[in-house]
């Protein structure tokens, strides 16, 4: 049993009467009354905060859409391979500032050189062959012209004959002579117009550059010269390096991811609103985006660019298949792009990835939910660094095709093996023929000898295939380190290539063979 101190202070009761009333004691009254006052101050206090609250929600907060299930993301650009090949040498390591077309990693080329060696000799070969067959189809038009000639001349003399015959001044044998000559010419005749048509067959209505065979060896070719230029990989876009994967020795295929580049100066942040918040939620409403790096120390401003077409389930890797009928009711997120201002990001750096707590204010009208403010205008969404691949290869493929486009020693070239002279266009038809038209010229049809006069193309190349579409002025240059190392800021200068050597390495291209 416990004592207090007032217990003590009391005198002694008696028995069976009241308690006598004493200087230290507390009427119960008072207490009640105290402890209602207390529950007064209580109850004012969370009737005012209740008050203030609902006062701020409904002129702040509920002009607000606010959530903590938002992060920083960017355009995390890959660096994979486009050749296979074993990595002989890294250049570029994490955490480094690389610019839009450094030497990032290098290949051995030992395999990639000879595969182009023989791209170059077969398209030198398959030239020097359908050369000739051009020749052979000249020489096939004289020997026919000539076999022509003869026949023409054996029918005159049997013309002749015939007219002397009656008289008794030719013989019967020197006419069956005659006769069995204009035949055995005439069957030559038409054995090499058969020749002729065959050659026709092979090269007929195109020119040595535009025949097929050729044109499939210039684009092997042109595929080795790919292949070999793209042992050297470079940067296509510039920014950071992350995620550096490619290790010297390893034997890496086209596709394979050595490393990640990420640039900085364009990041945006994806907010995972509930679908029940997105009612007012449109594009180019303000926000307020307070990353967790800094806190509450700095406010970035930016901008609703659009809403995401489909919940996060929706792309998800196995998405929910609710007609099963295991249904759970769980509100879905959607996520929502906020653009970042580009010089609030140069002023406070952030990285892909982090949290922040972002604000949208629904008061402004926005536009459209149709709509979005998103676009493709920034550096990484281009690169130029292959721009000079494609037109190299195709000056190297011309230029094998110019030196091996030369016969004998008379220099002749392109013009020359197609270029006849006018006589040999058109066959002079034979007295008799029944082929010949009434007018005394050999029909379209059968008109075999008709050179093909097709304008030879030069060894010009244009600057940019147009596979490769018009040109475009290069990219912005992003922030970091050495970014003033770029190329210029307005139009394309000339190629950063000298003529015969591969982008900035100094390597021979195999091209005329003289080195």
């Amino acid at each position: 049993m416990t004592t207090t101190t007032a217990d003590m202070a009391q005198p002694p009761q008696s028995s069976g009467g009241p308690p006598p009333a004493g200087p230290y004691r507390i009427h119960p009254k008072a207490i009640r009354a105290r402890r209602n006052r207390r529950l007064l101050v209580v109850a004012g206090l969370v009737l005012v905060a209740t008050v203030a609250y609902l006062v701020h929600w409904y002129t702040h907060d509920r002009f607000w859409v606010r959530t903590d299930n938002a992060y920083v993301t960017g355009n995390l650009v890959p660096v994979a391979a486009q050749a296979s090949g074993i990595v002989t040498q890294v250049l570029a390591e994490e955490t480094q500032f690389v610019n839009r077309g450094d030497l990032m990693i290098k290949l051995d080329e030992h395999q990639a050189y000879a595969a182009l060696g023989r791209a170059r000799g077969r398209l030198g070969e398959e030239v020097r062959r359908i050369a000739s067959l051009f020749i052979n189809r000249k020489q096939l038009a004289e020997k026919l012209r000539s076999r022509r000639a003869r026949l023409e001349l054996a029918e005159h003399d049997m013309d002749r004959y015939q007219r002397a015959a009656p008289s008794g001044a030719i013989s019967k044998q020197i006419l069956q002579n005659t006769a069995d000559k204009i035949a055995s010419l005439d069957a030559e005749v038409r054995e090499t117009q058969a020749e002729l048509d065959s050659l026709d067959a092979q090269i007929g209505g195109t020119t040595v550059m535009a025949h097929p065979a050729v044109d499939l060896a210039k684009h092997q070719l042109i595929e080795a010269h790919l292949e070999y230029a793209r042992q050297q990989i470079r940067a296509p876009i510039s920014g950071y390096v992350a995620k550096r994967k490619a290790q010297v020795g390893d034997r890496v295929q086209p596709g394979a991811l050595l490393m990640t580049i990420v640039p900085l100066d364009h990041l945006w942040v994806e907010a995972n609103l509930r679908e029940t918040e997105l009612q007012h939620v449109r594009p180019g409403q303000p926000a307020l985006v307070n990353v967790s790096l800094y806190g509450s120390k700095q406010t970035f401003h930016g901008t609703v660019e659009g809403l995401v077409p489909g919940s996060g389930s929706a792309f998800a890797l196995l998405p929910p298949d609710n007609s099963t009928g295991n249904f759970i009711h769980i509100v879905e997120r959607v996520p929502v792009r906020i653009a970042l201002p580009a010089d609030e990001l140069r002023e406070h750096p952030i990285r892909p990835g982090l949290s922040t707590v972002t604000s949208i204010n629904i008061t402004e009208s926005g536009q459209s939910v149709w709509t979005s403010l998103a676009t493709p205008s920034t550096a990484e969404y281009e690169t130029d660094v292959y721009a000079d691949e494609l037109p190299m290869a195709e000056s190297l493929a011309t230029d094998v095709i110019a030196t091996n486009l030369v016969v004998g020693d008379r220099g002749e070239s392109t013009g020359s093996l197609l270029d006849d002279e006018e006589e040999n266009q058109r066959i002079v038809p034979r007295k008799g023929d029944a082929r010949t038209s009434p007018e005394g010229r050999v029909p379209a049809d059968l008109d075999r000898m008709r050179t093909h006069r097709d304008p030879v193309p030069s060894t010009f190349i244009p600057r940019r295939s147009p596979d490769l579409g018009v040109t475009t002025a290069p990219l912005a240059p992003s922030i970091g380190p050495r970014s003033g190392s770029l190329v210029p800021e307005a139009g394309r200068g000339s190629s950063r290539l000298g003529p015969g050597f591969e982008p900035g390495e100094g390597r021979p291209v195999l091209g005329t063979g003289r080195h």
